[in-house]
This record gives C-alpha cells, structure tokens and sequence, in this order.
C-alpha cells in the first residue's frame, strides 16, 4: 500500500489543529501579531466586548469611576449607531474604543473582501460617534483567519487578544461562580509581582469581559457588574493599575 495514502490522514489532522491553534489560541501570533499582554504585571488591562448596551454600560461608567478605573470597550458597529451618545460618554470618562466588527459574525469562514467590510463599518461608526478612529481590533468569539492581519494592518488597527476570559456571557451561572472565575487574576498577579533573581516579571494580565450581547440589545450582564464589584477593590489593593490598551502597551514610567 502506498505510504503516503497512510499518511494522508494524520498530515490532514496536524495541518487541521495547526491552523485552529492559529485562529483561537490567544497568544498564538500564526495569522499575525496580536496584545495578548500588558507591559508590566502591575498593569491590568480590563476590556468588554459586544457594547454599547444601554441597560448596562452607564452603569458599568460608574462603577469604573468610583475606583478611577480606565478601561477599553470592543464596540459592535451596529450598537455604535444605535446609540452614539453613550459611546462618547465613555470616550468622555476616559477610556479607549475598540473595534469588534460591524454584526460580530466568525471571521474564520469569511473571505477577505467580507472580514475588511465588517471591519471597515464598524470603524466608520466608531469614528461618526466619536470624531476618533478606533487603533484597536479584537476578533468576534476570539476567531482568526489569514486574511486578517492584512485587513486590520490596512485599516490602522492592531489586534488585541487576552489572557483570561472567564465566561461572563454564561447567564445560567450564579455571581459566584464568575467571581471564582475571575480570581486567577489575583493568584498570578501575586506570583508574578514576586521577584525571581530581583525583579518582577515582566507581562500583566489582559482581561475579556463583556457589558453586551451580540445577539440583541439590552443583554443582561448584571453578573459582570457584581463579579467587578467584588474584583476591583481588591485588584486594586494588590497594587494593580487599571489601564486601557493604549496605556498597556505604553513604556511604563519608571
């Protein structure tokens, strides 16, 4: 029997998980470069997806606010001009746009020419709101293809990916379970801010949560509130610094 009949199979498989470990792993930078990380483990990058959502963005400002917590919000194209007004209070409190395409489908089964089309109208809305162009990009369900990089290089923008997506879209979990979620946050930020041979290392955490659904309006995310509740103070009293994508990349001062 021939060999490579036999082998077909398997090289079948390896190529199939080599290219799924490209499209969904968040540190894997196969279809392009991607902020998987901020700059320093006393930085904690907090980032939603799926907004704007009238029923809990205002109050997810305010509770930013009250631990003078900036944070970046991965916008829908079509919620942007459902409500422009809410995305410029959130540009207005200080903290950073993102695009999230214009109706959030899996960019891995789109060509290029739709992938630049999502993009490119969810940028126009972000930029009708706000008078600003968004500089950063973060894949629907977290899904790359190889055409991407091309498309978010022409348009201006960089991909940002996470290092902890706790699953805050699950409404048939209690508060609890997402705060449990959550607390990895606190035990590698305490490992890391140890000093190996006398300094820190280097890298902080990128947090996914969402104050949206993709789906519809108004999507219930009270459990993410009350998961940040709990979180802040105490992120906060671990020495953590709330920074949005901009400042995580940025030269930490010295």
């Amino acid at each position: 029997m021939n060999p490579w009949v036999i082998g077909a199979p398997g090289a079948l498989a390896t190529v199939a998980g080599i290219t799924a470990y490209g499209a969904v792993y968040p540190r894997a930078q196969m279809f392009g470069p991607t902020v998987c990380r901020t700059n320093s483990p006393r930085r904690l990058a907090v980032t939603f997806d799926d907004g704007p959502n009238p029923a809990i963005t205002p109050k997810l400002l305010d509770l930013l606010d009250r631990y003078q917590a900036r944070a970046t919000f991965f916008l829908i194209g079509r919620f942007v001009r459902e409500c422009p007004e809410l995305v410029r209070e959130l540009v207005a409190r200080g903290h950073a746009t993102g695009n999230h395409t214009e109706t959030h489908p899996n960019l891995f089964w789109l060509r290029q020419a739709q992938i630049r089309d999502e993009v490119r109208r969810c940028s126009d809305a972000i930029s009708g709101a706000t008078s600003q162009a968004p500089k950063w990009f973060r894949p629907p369900f977290g899904m790359r293809n190889p055409w991407l990089a091309g498309v978010a290089r022409g348009l201006d923008l960089r991909v940002v990916m996470w290092t902890l997506i706790p699953g805050d879209w699950r409404e048939d979990k209690p508060n609890e379970w997402l705060i449990r979620q959550m607390e990895r946050i606190a035990t590698r930020t305490e490992r890391r801010l140890r000093k190996p041979h006398g300094r820190p290392r280097s890298a902080g955490e990128i947090l996914c949560l969402h104050d949206g659904s993709h789906r519809q309006q108004n999507g219930d995310r009270t459990h993410t509130l009350a998961a940040l509740e709990h979180w802040l103070p105490r992120w906060r009293d671990l020495g953590l610094e709330f920074v949005t994508i901009d400042e995580a990349v940025r030269a930490p001062a010295p």
